[in-house]
């Protein structure tokens, strides 16, 4: 159950969303993907829909193990995959989205912590983490994109989707994740940080127009901590004519613990259970070297620690734990906190940092709100209140659902196809401070060719280098500070860049007056996800050449020479169109103009001026970045879809075979009691029904046989001779109680068409008699045959064909209706008007003269007929005359 203030939250966010929406053909959603479980939240402005809900899984859950599993040849994705976790520990894969695009050597490391007893091998090309499994060979961002795939299915197929981030994730695990949810099939609206969704749901329903303030989120989830500031406030902006106040909100810093979670807490008490069973049991026995025995132990620890955050003491036990031997002890909470002890301390790391560095106190920030399911530790909220010096702490957001609920918001808000009629306004920073840095021959080794981009800058953002150079370089672009790197990360250095085509600018150009030196002008960006990059370059050249331009008088003045405003020409082809109207001068610095005192050489009605022009020829970069941060190729994207749609269609196998086995199952248990009932004694003979007893079983001594391991096309054979057989028995068995209900409902229609049919002679005298005939015939004939097939069908046995069906009765009734609608619907008819009657002599003068205005009306419209003569006028119009007698 949600707490009430948060159904108020989504009740009013409901009332905003139905105020002013867009409906679209699609919604969008939002995941929260965590290291242990994801939660889905869906907009959906469908009628009768909520417009924001949580999904839910199978299992009818609102969160999902973060976990894929291989085992007998099939893929487990989620609580499948969590149900065989404890028994098959190496094939069960978890923390995956903490693995994407890491160095080898740091997956090695994090997986052993954790007991996680992986078979992995490093990739050679980008030296990260293949894991080795039954089917074939991964790598974690294809892992990840079969828990983005199963996402999509979750949420109803929907494309476009936003998917969080920890604050912590850097360029190349971003650009990781992006390549998962593109194998999975996802338009990725946008990467969103935790705690910027977070924020988002926070302020949604709150007006700040009576005052800022500043929040903190505070964050422990399974695997890593932080502490986010935002500021909140209001400004005014116009809206249809009218100042109007907006909400917004800006993330002023966040600080992290990337190895710091409610899993380290689990881990200290998984080292003191593994401790306390291997004395009891002696004889040197270690239990952490069975993969299966700490799978076994994680897992009722997991269920120890929940237990403590509400009592005192908790119990654990685990059965076969190792060598059939059974796991029972207990702890105290005191004891819990005493083996964790130093966790406490650096839980609050973040959140001292956060405010050393804002220069804020204590008393300066309004709430600190509490999220993540780590911060359930009655210790770790001690520790909070102690440092905060509050009774309370701020628990307003539900911690597990209000980022996914956030991140949906801002999906919606980004959206194309939605619009809110309320918006809070998001201003996000970039967790990491970079430099670009550019080298290459002849550029100077000085902070010159360094450039800072500060931490917390706005996501999205355009960066512009400007460098003076004519020959070939490359750029890098690496994190600002060794403190802030993320997780794993051997260097600074992210990105390389070669850039290519400035020196055969260069060099093409060089024979042309240069009025100022060559130069590369740098495009970078910083996505709305958090992901810096280059993305284009351009070679700047400048030259002052003589033109001819139109004179603007006949004397020619050379004083009046002088430089020109600058045009631009982009393009290479561009470029080359203006290469073709200039007049080169061969390249002399001092630029004199031969002709200018020589009046032969200049056109009358032209002069010569000094331009100049600027060039901008597009520059080549090819990305050279090596190791986990490198782009995956054409040709490996191509074989990783290849492979999950291969994996797709095999689950899609599965679940049909399933299905189809279990419906074969329960069509026979099904049948078979059905066939002991009355009712089938009544329509089949005891030797039918033997017959197909003995057919049930020797489908089901198969079924537990030979079709254990069969496929779907077979269970699907069986399923349709069974049914062949069964069909038939099944029908007559309805029509016993459905052919007297048709044979009812007929005779109460054919009594309404008497009474249609009288009403019809009382109120719409004008129906033709033909066609209500038509009706009462075709009633008597419907009569007729329905007492017909009764009286046959008293005589046939039940167990034999019908004389007739439910069906045919309701077809007959269908069409007698049809009938009766067509005349019922004959309209009344308009009754006529008797125009006053004239005496010929006006009448016959009034056509006369109608006639004559419209045989003079032709005449002066018709431009190539001859006019007629008066005496041809006289004869047309008594002609007319004639006619119009005729017709009275």
């Amino acid at each position: 159950m949600l707490p009430a203030t948060m159904l108020l939250r989504l009740g009013l966010l409901v009332s905003m969303l139905l105020m002013n929406p867009i409906l679209s053909e699609s919604a969008v959603w939002s995941i929260d993907l965590g290291s242990e479980w994801f939660k889905i939240a869906v907009v959906n402005l469908k009628p009768g829909q909520p417009p924001i809900s949580i999904a839910i899984n199978e299992m009818s859950k609102r969160k999902t193990p973060s976990l894929v599993a291989f085992h007998s040849g099939s893929r487990l994705i989620g609580e499948e995959a969590s149900g065989i976790a404890a028994r098959y520990p190496h094939k069960v894969y978890s923390h995956l989205r903490d693995l994407i695009s890491k160095p080898y050597p740091h997956v090695s490391k994090t997986l052993a912590l954790r007991y996680l007893n992986y078979d992995i091998s490093p990739e050679e090309s980008r030296n990260v983490a293949v894991f080795k499994t039954d089917n074939a060979d991964f790598t974690a961002e294809e892992l990840v994109a079969m828990l983005l795939k199963y996402a999509v299915g979750l949420a109803g197929s929907v494309k476009d989707a936003v998917v969080t981030v920890p604050p912590y994730m850097g360029v190349a695990e971003r650009k990781g994740l992006l390549v998962s949810a593109e194998l999975a099939g996802i338009n990725v609206l946008a990467l969103v940080n935790e705690h910027s969704g977070a924020a988002l749901q926070y302020g949604i329903d709150k007006d700040f127009s009576n005052g800022s303030r500043h929040v903190i989120f505070y964050d422990m989830g399974a695997g890593s901590t932080y502490a986010a500031l935002v500021y909140y406030s209001a400004y005014n902006t116009k809206e249809f004519g009218k100042t109007v106040s907006a909400n917004q909100f800006q993330v002023k810093d966040v600080r992290w613990d990337a190895e710091l979670g409610g899993e380290h807490m689990e881990l200290r008490l998984v080292e003191h259970f593994a401790d306390e069973f291997n004395k009891q049991v002696g004889n040197g026995v270690d239990i952490r070297k069975s993969p299966k025995a700490m799978a076994k132990l994680k897992k009722q620890v997991k269920r120890t620690k929940e237990i403590l955050s509400a009592n005192t003491a908790a119990p654990i036990s685990v059965e076969s734990i190792y060598d059939d031997r059974d796991f029972r002890s207990s702890i105290t909470r005191e004891k819990f906190e005493e083996l964790c002890d130093g966790l406490w301390e650096k839980a609050l790391v973040p959140l001292k940092e956060v405010l050393t560095h804002s220069g804020l106190k204590i008393e300066d920030i309004y709430a600190v709100e509490l999220i993540g399911g780590a911060t359930r530790v009655p210790k770790l909220q001690a520790k909070l209140q102690e440092f905060l010096g509050r009774k309370e702490l701020d628990r307003h957001l539900d911690s597990d659902e209000a980022i996914a609920l956030g991140a949906s918001l801002h999906a919606a808000n980004i959206s194309d196809g939605i619009k809110l009629n309320r918006k809070l306004g998001m201003i996000d920073g970039s967790p990491y401070g970079y430099v670009i840095e550019v080298d290459g021959p002849y550029l100077p080794k000085d902070e010159s060719t360094k450039q800072i981009i500060p931490r917390m800058k706005k996501l999205p953002s355009k960066i512009f280098r400007s460098i003076v150079h004519n020959k070939d370089f490359e750029v890098s672009l690496a994190y600002e500070s060794d403190v802030f790197l993320p997780p794993g990360t051997p260097s600074r250095t992210f990105a390389q860049y070669a850039v290519s085509g400035l020196a055969d600018a260069s060099e093409k150009y060089a024979s042309r007056n240069l009025s100022a030196p060559v130069k590369a002008n740098l495009h970078f960006s910083l996505s709305r996800s958090g992901i810096f990059s280059l993305d284009r370059a351009d070679a700047v050249i400048e030259i002052t050449e003589w033109v001819e331009v139109p004179r603007k008088n006949l004397t020619v003045d050379n004083s009046t020479f002088a430089s020109a405003n600058t045009s631009t020409v982009s393009g290479p082809s561009s470029t080359e169109e203006s290469d073709e109207k200039l007049n080169t001068d061969g390249g002399n610095s001092n630029i004199s103009d031969p002709g200018a005192n020589d009046s032969s050489t200049i056109s009358p009605g032209t002069e010569k001026k000094l331009k100049k022009r600027t060039f901008r020829v597009p520059l080549k970069i090819d990305d050279k970045t090596a190791g986990p941060g490198a782009s995956l190729s054409k040709e490996s994207f191509s074989e990783a879809k290849s492979k999950l749609e291969a994996l797709d269609k095999k689950d899609e196998e599965r679940r049909r075979t399933a299905e189809l086995k279990n419906s074969l199952e329960g069509y026979i248990y099904d049948t078979r009691d059905k066939l002991e009932s009355e009712d089938f004694a009544k329509i089949s003979t005891s030797q039918e029904r033997q017959s197909f007893i003995e057919k049930l079983d020797e489908v089901q001594e198969w079924l537990y046989t030979d079709g254990e391991d069969a496929s779907a096309a077979q269970f699907q054979e069986h399923l349709d001779k069974l049914k062949a057989i069964g069909d038939p028995i099944f029908f007559r068995r309805n029509e016993l109680t459905a052919r007297p209900a048709a044979s009812d409902h007929a005779r109460k229609y054919l009594n309404e068409v008497q009474q249609i049919v009288r009403g019809w002679e009382t109120n719409k005298s004008w129906l033709p008699k033909g066609k209500i005939d038509e009706v009462l015939n075709e009633a008597e004939k419907v009569k007729n045959w329905l007492n017909q097939k009764e009286a046959e069908q008293k005589n046939t046995p039940g167990y034999e064909k019908s004389a007739f069906t439910s069906e045919e009765v309701y077809v007959k009734v269908f069409d007698l209706q049809d009938k009766v609608n067509k005349v019922n619907k004959i309209p009344k008819p308009k009754p006529k008007i008797e125009k006053p009657v004239k005496n010929e002599t006006e009448s016959s003068k009034e056509k006369a003269d109608a006639t004559h205005s419209s045989e003079e009306g032709k005449e002066e419209t018709a431009a190539d007929a001859e006019k007629p003569s008066p005496d041809e006028k006289a004869d047309t119009q008594s002609k007319d005359h004639e006619s119009d007698h005729d017709e009275l």
